[in-house]
């Protein structure tokens, strides 16, 4: 009791700070907790449970997400759910609709909430792990007494959020554990695994909504999961989030019809035509195609094989 009242302390004083909020995540979810969502840290809050109809249809919303996040799951699980941690997938809203865990572990993570069809919103139980990640649209660790509610303060958290095919936050990924050792540099591994997992998720949601479309990552970004979607005419298709801020790239754009090699700022020796770079990048396909036999390659194109010479002089293809 007197470490709860000493946590909500600290809280009242941190997050009354203006400064404090500013310079720390933590703070400002703190002050967020109290001035927008008038939360109290001393609260013997719960995570709610929502009813079956709202549940319903947040699993039938999230089904095509659960069953492409499934294997990442199943592997994050495989990873650190033997050293007492959950695995926990919530929707936009922080709704728990799917999890995994130990069969030792679940009477403690049940008791705390962590389970599904709970509520994870930070408007319904201040900074955590999943409600803070979705509020911030980022990764997060929330270790013990970050969190904002006093009954969460034996929880460790590490959370990314996770976005649709067209970089809209639609979940949370999220490794928790109560385990009472858990060190910084625990937390840090927890974080990169769920982060990478998460990006994984947001790569196989691309791919799929795009499956007949060429993918290209994005070099500039220096991110897996920053890809785009190219079709045939190499007009981008569509664009995850970390590939729409690396090339500044938004709905209009893609809507217009914007050319990859332009939106990569992909360089050239001199200045070339669209329809040069066409006929190009035509006749050294074709050349491909007949292992460089320019005879066969000339066949192939139904022009002479002295016409084919001068196109290929002309490109500087040899």
């Amino acid at each position: 009791m007197r470490q709860d009242l000493r946590h909500s302390e600290l809280v009242y004083s941190t997050a009354q700070k203006a400064s404090a909020a500013v310079t720390s995540p933590v703070a400002a979810s703190w002050s967020r907790c109290l001035n927008l969502y008038h939360l109290q840290p001393e609260e013997a809050r719960k995570p709610v449970l929502v009813d079956e109809a709202m549940f319903r249809e947040a699993r039938e919303r999230m089904e095509r997400l659960i069953g492409s996040s499934a294997d990442e799951v199943d592997r994050l699980y495989q990873l650190v759910g033997k050293s007492g941690c959950c695995i926990i997938l919530a929707d936009q809203n922080g709704i728990v609709v799917d999890r995994r865990g130990a069969p030792g572990d679940d009477v403690e993570f049940r008791a705390l909430g962590l389970w599904q069809q709970t509520l994870w919103s930070e408007a319904s139980v201040g900074t955590n792990g999943i409600g803070t990640a979705l509020a911030d649209e980022r990764a997060v660790v929330i270790h013990r007494d970050q969190h904002f509610m006093s009954a969460n303060i034996e929880l460790s958290c590490a959370t990314a959020p996770i976005r649709d095919h067209l970089g809209r936050l639609t979940a949370a990924l999220d490794v928790s554990t109560c385990r009472n050792d858990v060190s910084d540099m625990t937390l840090a591994v927890l974080s990169q695994a769920v982060r990478d997992a998460a990006a994984r998720v947001e790569s196989n949601l691309f791919r799929q909504a795009f499956a007949g479309a060429r993918i290209v990552m994005v070099p500039q970004a220096n991110s897996l999961s920053a890809l785009i979607a190219v079709d045939g005419d190499d007009l981008i298709l569509g664009a995850t989030k970390a590939a729409r801020l690396a090339l500044k790239l938004d709905d209009g754009l893609i809507a217009q019809g914007l050319p990859a090699a332009d939106a990569l700022r992909e360089t050239r020796g001199e200045a070339t035509s669209d329809l040069e770079d066409a006929e190009r990048a035509a006749l050294r396909r074709v050349l491909s195609r007949a292992n460089g036999n320019v005879s066969q390659a000339a066949q192939m194109l139904g022009i002479s094989r002295a016409t084919l010479h001068r196109k290929m002089k002309r490109f500087q293809l040899h």
